[in-house]
């Protein structure tokens, strides 16, 4: 978890949004495939590297006997430079982002969640008093709820970033933090796995974030964010305590602007009073006036607005930008915050998106998917996830059937697939 690098989420959900409310995507969609950039590296160049980083790795607190020990017989691994190089061309808009992210699956377990785990979660807000719908929505955003934690070994990933590619000297850094954790015994070396870019467990820590903010919350004597869901929703907690979060402050509050609004007094870094904003012309979505938002008139409030002003606008506190500063995008702190609401029992965004082909959730994914082999076409595994031979396939029925080719599968497309009659829903979506 770091605010410069993808998390784990943009693994298997898409790559950081840009301001504009559009996602790039990557492995949501598919990376793109071909050879390796960096077949002209070669192992003797990594193993040389590896031996010159060996003395400022021990200056950082890594002794030799330990270097030695987790660094043997590693191998780079150059697949990773492709995905840290990679520009995907494809863009995904912010309907589809929280569409996939903020689904009635994902709701449905953390609720359960929340319910499993409620007395350490009670025992966490009681501490760092965060309350447990914020928590359980960051675990459920970045791992899903510890399922996707990442397969790429940490040692062997940071290892070769370490070494070649951009920014080395960042991830020389990782490098030596998740050696120490190593050092430390905190995890098992067969078990500190994560994504290519280095954050590993439930909540998906960057290795230097571990080493300063990962708690040992079941006084076991070990801080395990891999194999301790306890540990790693307290030091999640301890993370957002330590950014500056305030209980029992909401992370904002939807609002409906007025005619003739002047957007460029928007953004959630350029803060206004409640007062000043409700001087604008802003009222809380259903009309109410601000002053009943359960905010006072002096909270200084941002206006976030991820698809301009014909979609959803939020005035957001302090709290949301400390949920930003868990992975530094806006569109990601909203599909938390959201989350996070939805888990307490709130309904969906009162402002529709600006579109008339909405995001699918993950289960109509399947669906489409599934639509689309029993047309013939070769997609992979049916796993909501709508890569490269996904968007191939998609590309060759828009064409078929009139609509825009862009390789987007919306709900036109699934409404398209299902009058045909073509293929059966499949039963454990």
């Amino acid at each position: 978890m770091h605010s410069s690098d993808p998390h784990l989420f943009q693994h298997w959900m898409g790559s950081l949004p840009h301001a504009t409310g559009v996602v790039a995507v990557a492995t949501l969609l598919g990376l793109a495939g071909g050879p390796c950039l960096a077949q002209t590296q070669s192992q003797s160049e990594f193993a040389n590297c590896l031996a010159r980083l060996q003395p400022v790795a021990q200056r950082s607190g890594v002794r030799p006997d330990s270097y030695s020990r987790f660094t043997k017989d590693v191998q780079a691994d150059f697949a990773i430079l492709d995905k840290l190089n990679y520009q995907p061309e494809f863009k995904l808009p912010i309907w589809d982002y929280l569409s996939g992210l903020v689904d009635d699956e994902r709701i449905a377990d953390g609720k359960a969640g929340l319910a499993r785990h409620a007395d350490v979660l009670q025992r966490i807000q009681a501490t760092y008093g965060v309350d447990p719908a914020t928590v359980v929505a960051v675990w459920g955003v970045e791992s899903n709820y510890g399922r996707i934690t990442g397969k790429y070994p940490l040692v062997q990933a940071l290892g070769t970033l370490s070494c070649f590619g951009r920014r080395q000297s960042y991830f020389q850094g990782e490098f030596y933090a998740a050696l120490r954790i190593l050092q430390r015994g905190d995890i098992a070396p067969d078990r500190l796995n994560g994504s290519w870019a280095g954050a590993f467990g439930h909540t998906q820590f960057m290795p230097a974030t571990y080493e300063r903010l990962a708690v040992d919350f079941d006084g076991d004597g070990r801080r395990d964010l891999v194999d301790n869901s306890d540990d790693a929703l307290a030091s999640t907690a301890n993370f957002l305590s330590k950014g500056g979060w305030r209980s029992g402050l909401p992370w904002g509050v939807e609002v409906r602007l007025p005619n003739g609004f002047d957007t460029g007094l928007a953004g959630r870094t350029n803060k206004r009073t409640l007062g000043d904003w409700a001087a604008s012309g802003l009222t809380l979505a259903d009309g109410r006036p601000l002053s009943t938002s359960g905010l006072t008139a002096s909270e200084r409030v941002g206006l976030l607005m991820l698809a301009g002003p014909h979609g959803p606008a939020f005035l957001t506190t302090r709290n949301f930008d400390v949920i930003y500063g868990y992975n530094a995008a806006e569109s990601y702190g909203l599909a938390i915050a959201h989350l996070s609401d939805r888990l307490r029992g709130g309904s969906m965004f009162a402002m529709p998106w600006p579109t008339d082909d909405p995001g699918l959730s993950r289960a109509e994914r399947r669906e489409l998917q599934t639509l689309l082999v029993a047309r013939g076409h070769d997609i992979g595994e049916i796993d909501g996830i709508l890569g490269d031979k996904s968007r191939v396939a998609l590309r060759q029925e828009q064409s078929r059937l009139g609509q825009p080719v862009n390789g987007r599968g919306g709900q036109k497309m699934l409404q398209a697939l299902r009058a045909e009659g073509e293929g059966q829903r499949p039963d454990n979506r």
